[in-house]
């Protein structure tokens, strides 16, 4: 199931490059897709580390996108490496290409929030944190986007659809809060959801629980009967 990771504009440090007359023949710049150590909107924290495997060998590239949609397809990434603050990325927009002209601009106004990143846990490659989210040391990294979205979890609306397939590979409560929040609702709602359902999950599992300690005494009651009549 793919993630997602925010890094709001105030910590991505990003830096434009100063050629050229306009966004179309100006499209270079830099700065950190993700940073380490923090927690973000989703409650995860990265560590260093964490992205190692995933940048030294790779048998395609991973792409830049606009707002996590593989439709907007904005630039390519130059250049990504781990240091001591996080994944640090240069990256430059598509020449002659309206959209990334247009996020391009809206970045070096400030308009945008950040950039965040989209993964997939490696097996083994986080743990629980208690009291929720989780410390992330090994992933998958599939692209990295420029958002637009406010990076306050609460006012944060989703544009991304889940493939059928990562529904179907939802296995434990808090990656259905993840898809949830993928799929547009806040933190605090995805929250309330689960705690709604939960207890639903648990009736269900004693009714069936139940139904199969019947059909046992049923079946073991024809036999006792069966002994007794022959």
């Amino acid at each position: 199931m793919l993630n997602r990771s925010e890094t709001p504009l105030d910590r991505c440090n990003l830096k434009f490059g100063e050629t050229g007359v306009d966004a179309v023949t100006n499209g270079l710049f830099e700065g950190y897709a993700s940073v380490f150590g923090g927690i973000d909107s989703f409650g995860d924290t990265i560590m260093k580390g964490a992205f190692a495997d995933t940048i030294a060998d790779r048998a395609y590239p991973i792409l830049m996108l606009y707002g996590h949609s593989s439709m907007n397809v904005v630039g390519k990434w130059l250049h990504m490496e781990e240091d001591d603050v996080g994944l640090y990325v240069q990256g430059e927009f598509t020449p002659n290409h309206q959209l990334a002209s247009d996020v391009y601009a809206s970045c070096k106004h400030g308009a945008i929030s950040g950039m965040s990143i989209g993964f997939r846990l490696n097996e083994g490659g986080s743990e629980e944190i208690e009291g929720g989210g989780r410390r992330i040391t090994q992933v998958q990294l599939e692209e990295i986007s420029i958002v637009g979205f406010p990076a306050d979890s609460d006012a944060r609306v989703a544009t991304v659809k889940a493939q059928a397939e990562e529904i179907s590979a939802i296995e434990s409560l808090r990656e259905c809060e993840v898809f949830l929040r993928d799929a547009g609702f806040s933190r605090s709602m995805a929250k309330a959801f689960i705690s709604q359902c939960r207890p639903l999950y648990q009736r269900e599992a004693d009714a069936e629980q139940e139904r199969k300690e019947a059909m046992k005494r049923d079946q073991e009651w024809l036999r006792n009967l069966t002994e007794k009549r022959f």
